[in-house]
């Protein structure tokens, strides 16, 4: 039986093909005046506004300035800089002068930025600030390809050449582009005129769990087609300086955030910029009606509900319980009835408001990617009325593969294709996928690319997964992370996972076993959560991490964590044993990607001596008292 070939169910977008990024922006500007288009911040709670228009222009003369100091049509340019409206002006100026920005991740360890600038042969090098070009310097002196370095902050920089090269800043380039705007009216139409859809518009570095990066190949209509289709699919979506209100916290450098900004632009909504460390109280400030986050803020939102359910005292304490339980039975597409309607609603009025309010009081929906979102956190915030779209791609596909519409929303699942995009599940259970969204192929690379893109188009994920009924995908785990038991058994590591990481105690956690007779796990925990767990148990809450993950009561805890994440689970995939690691994964220290995914090779690495313990039993005398073994 020939393999179903899944697409866009009816009333869920359109696809918009042939369209160059810059198209995005003059298609705005036709429509819409906004005066507060990108707010940039200039301090605590505080925005500077740039309108629409000003934007344009400043994009359009940054484009002419870069052409004015030798960047040809086609060069490449690094960007190492914040994810804010700099960066959007940076990128559009390049997008319009026919240059091919190559974002690079900030938490990116320097010899990763080196191997990225020099394997994408970039001839510029454009940083936010002094801080980040202090950071290059020592990199520029092995990068003989940089030609020049451009500042777009100034403020502290008082050089104009940097180990050897000339160092502009946005106001000089921008005052050059003015100059040669004034001189030859038509100099921007000539640029776009040479611009087409198929064109390269931007080289992004794929994180990777291991390996150097491999710099996927994004055209103009890759994206494009991605960012406008992907909102068509957004009922009700309001257009304008009086619509959508939208913050901005994720990385640029990933496609994530930067498809969605193109989406934002074309629909001329208010963006404002602040960082995750600055989310909370943006969220009060600007109070936003959408955002896009990874699923692991909103776990740290869910673990603050939870802890405030256990720690609040008296009625209040009692019926901020019973709203969390009625939240825990709620179901995305299916409407309550009868009494349950009637406690959701009494408890909408004395609780899930006040979750609202907390989000700043205004969201109509909110954006989910780069990583799986439990089930039980899409239904908790749906019962609050809360509507997070979870949505499910890759670098490879500009990202958007699938995602949950508004009225199309299924926990657990990441959605149903976008409208132009096919979706099928090979034999193995493998994802592919084929159309206007899969990348030109990686640089340098033909390939690493014909293993991923085969002769018929499609592009293999790495993903594995299935189709619902009512057509909804759903993913089980990555290909390369299944592994097999000595027992021959197969386990999915990534659902106990999640399943884990959910609750508030932990932080983050790695399920092993392969090659052994059963399932293990690395958990490493919350210290907040944990030191505050313990203070409520009666311990000494501020002795060390070390010694406080050999508390037997604490041990207790976690075990009952646990064992509710092994409910339902293959007997065979049940953890059975598991060690609390009293350490912080970080992606500074290399252990987390920049989308805050484990990276699985380094920590088994690292952590080689404590996962054989788990299975020899030959603990040192600290893994002994952390380590608690399960029955089957």
């Amino acid at each position: 039986m020939a393999e179903r070939i899944y697409t866009a169910p009816p009333a869920t977008g359109i696809p918009v093909r042939g369209k160059t990024l810059p198209d995005v922006l003059y298609e705005a500007l036709a429509r819409y005046k906004n005066p507060a288009f990108l707010n940039q911040p200039v301090g605590p709670g505080r925005w500077e506004p740039i309108s629409l228009h000003d934007f344009a222009e400043q994009a359009e003369a940054l484009a002419l300035g870069l052409h004015a100091v030798g960047l040809e049509r086609g060069a490449h340019v690094a960007f190492y800089m914040e994810s804010d409206a700099h960066f959007c002006l940076a990128d559009m100026a390049c997008l319009i002068g026919g240059l091919v920005d190559v974002p690079i991740y900030l938490t990116h360890a320097p010899e990763a930025i080196h191997y990225v600038i020099e394997h994408a042969e970039a001839r510029a090098l454009v940083v936010s600030n002094q801080e980040l070009l202090g950071r290059m310097i020592p990199l520029l002196h092995d990068l003989p390809g940089v030609q020049a370095v451009v500042v777009a902050d100034a403020s502290g920089v008082k050089r104009d050449r940097v180990v050897g090269r000339p160092l502009y800043t946005f106001t000089q380039l921008i005052a050059e582009g003015r100059r040669r705007r004034a001189a030859d009216p038509e100099a921007i139409a000539r640029l776009r005129a040479q611009i087409q859809p198929g064109d390269l518009a931007t080289i992004i570095y794929t994180s990777g769990t291991t390996g150097r990066p491999k710099g996927v190949m994004l055209s103009h209509e890759n994206i494009s087609f991605n960012a406008l289709t992907a909102f068509s699919g957004i009922k009700n979506y309001r257009s304008g300086p009086d619509g959508e209100v939208a913050l901005s916290f994720l990385p640029l450098t990933h496609v994530f955030a930067r498809t969605l900004f193109y989406g934002y632009l074309y629909h001329a909504t208010s963006v404002y910029f602040t960082t995750p460390d600055a989310l909370r109280e943006a969220l009060q400030q600007v109070r936003p009606t959408a955002f896009a986050t990874v699923p692991r803020a909103l776990e740290k939102i869910y673990g603050a509900l939870v802890e405030r359910a256990a720690t609040m005292p008296g009625m209040k304490g009692q019926i901020f319980r019973w709203a969390l339980e009625l939240a825990r039975r709620y179901e995305l597409g299916r409407k309550p009835r009868g009494l349950y309607r009637l406690q959701l609603a009494v408890a909408d009025r004395l609780v899930y408001r006040k979750w609202r309010e907390a989000m700043g009081g205004r969201i109509a929906f909110i954006i989910a990617g780069g990583a799986a979102l439990s089930a039980e956190l899409a239904n908790i915030f749906g019962a609050a009325q809360i509507p997070i779209l979870q949505g499910y791609g890759l670098t490879e596909t500009s990202p958007v593969i699938t995602y949950n519409r508004l009225e199309l929303n299924r926990a657990g699942t990441v959605g149903v294709p976008i409208p132009g995009v096919e979706v099928k599940i090979a034999e193995d259970g493998e994802i592919l996928t084929r159309g206007p969204h899969v990348m030109q192929g990686y640089y340098k690379d033909p390939e690493r690319t014909r293993e991923v893109i085969d002769e018929e188009g499609w592009f293999h994920t790495g993903d594995i997964g299935y189709f619902t009924e009512e057509g909804f995908l759903v993913i089980t785990d990555r290909k390369k992370d299944l592994f097999k038991l000595s027992t021959g058994k197969y386990v999915m590591p990534q659902p106990l996972e999640q399943r884990l990481t959910a609750d508030p105690l932990i932080d983050q956690a790695l399920v092993v076993g392969p090659g052994y007779k059963f399932t293990a796990a690395l958990i490493f925990p919350d210290e907040d959560a944990l030191r505050r767990l313990a203070a409520r148990l009666g311990l000494n809450a501020n002795q060390p991490l070390e010694t406080l993950v050999r508390e037997p009561k604490i041990l207790e805890a976690y075990q009952q964590i646990v064992d509710h994440a092994n409910e339902g689970m293959d007997p065979w995939a049940t953890i059975k044993r598991f060690l609390l690691v009293p350490e912080q994964l970080s992606i500074a220290g290399g252990t987390l990607t920049p989308t805050l995914k484990v990276r699985r090779s380094v920590l088994y690495k690292r952590y080689e001596a404590q996962i054989r313990a788990l299975y020899e039993g030959t603990t040192t005398e600290t893994e002994t008292h952390a380590a608690k073994t399960f029955e089957s």
